[in-house]
């Protein structure tokens, strides 16, 4: 009787962030005022990168691939994660839960892929400007957007099929959304071989973004102080100060909860944790990338313009 109750796991409970009452309003109209501020944000910049021709670069357009993830990735589990502030049971169906990890997985990774593309490309940038044009050729962007979203795919495919596969006792995932490691602390299964397909994702995922950003910069930071003149120092900076400033919040948070070992606290601190990349890195990406960004600012000037005439 056990292994039939077992298997008849139809639906799962979202739990949520937090189980104080009076905290739940407040972080209802928080995280809503986030997700709109994304929204509007990501959305946004990819109008503006569409509409504006001198934007139609190799930098913008990765820069158009990250706001359309980004948009995507915070829509994959913000509303559930709303729908848990207003509502005292948030059920999620198996397939919806099983569908929402999926869509986690490939965009989270995605993510990972296209701000390594966009670390090759300020080094090709700033190292090697004659060769811009060469290296970063259409095709070649063309080949790196492939390539981040193949890679996102296959890594999707391998932890959703290997999730399916296992049976569970409970339905109560302590978390807002269907990540791995609550699910996984629910299986009445074994959670060997989907522990092992996490561990060989995770070492690749590190094993080719991480020395490619952080080559990139060693190189990138060399060539900007051998610049004699203090304005060109500033100004080559400027150009990848802002994707220092996106690659460290997204590979930084990501750690505090992925490479935190499971003793070292309870889940409720992995839940604050996950807010800063499931929903602040979403948030300051378009922000980060416009607020400093002269491009951008005369792009929005001229669109605005076009729109009141």
């Amino acid at each position: 009787m056990d292994s039939v109750n077992v298997s008849l796991v139809t639906e799962f409970i979202l739990v949520g962030l937090t189980h104080q009452p009076d905290l739940q309003i407040p972080l209802f109209l928080l995280f809503l005022a986030m997700y709109l501020v994304t929204a509007l944000g990501n959305l946004g910049l990819m109008i503006l990168v569409l509409l504006n021709s001198h934007l139609h670069t190799p930098m913008y357009f990765f820069l158009f691939n990250l706001s359309f993830i980004d948009f995507c990735y915070s829509s994959v589990f913000t509303p559930k994660m709303l729908m848990n502030f207003i509502l005292r049971r948030n059920v999620i169906s198996y397939m919806q839960c099983m569908t929402q990890l999926y869509f986690f997985c490939f965009f989270v990774v995605s993510e990972c892929y296209m701000l390594t593309s966009m670390a090759y490309d300020r080094y090709v940038a700033i190292c090697n400007p004659l060769l811009y044009n060469v290296l970063m050729s259409p095709q070649m962007c063309l080949n790196l957007m492939i390539g981040s979203y193949l890679t996102a795919f296959s890594d999707a495919v391998a932890h959703t099929v290997c999730m399916l596969r296992l049976s569970f006792c409970d339905a109560n995932i302590n978390h807002y959304f269907c990540d791995i490691l609550p699910l996984l602390q629910l299986s009445c299964t074994s959670t060997y071989v989907n522990k092992l397909v996490a561990y060989v994702i995770v070492v690749i995922n590190i094993i080719i973004p991480t020395p490619t950003i952080f080559i990139s910069y060693g190189f990138i930071l060399s060539s900007i102080f051998r610049i004699s003149s203090s304005k060109g120092r500033s100004k080559a900076f400027s150009t990848c100060s802002s994707h220092i400033i996106a690659v460290s919040l997204f590979f930084g948070s990501g750690a505090l909860v992925y490479f935190k070992p499971s003793s070292a606290g309870p889940m409720d601190g992995v839940k604050i944790s996950s807010v800063f990349y499931t929903n602040v890195v979403p948030m300051m990406n378009p922000l980060i990338y416009s607020l400093k960004n002269k491009d951008v600012k005369i792009a929005l000037r001229k669109t605005l313009t076009k729109w009141k005439v």
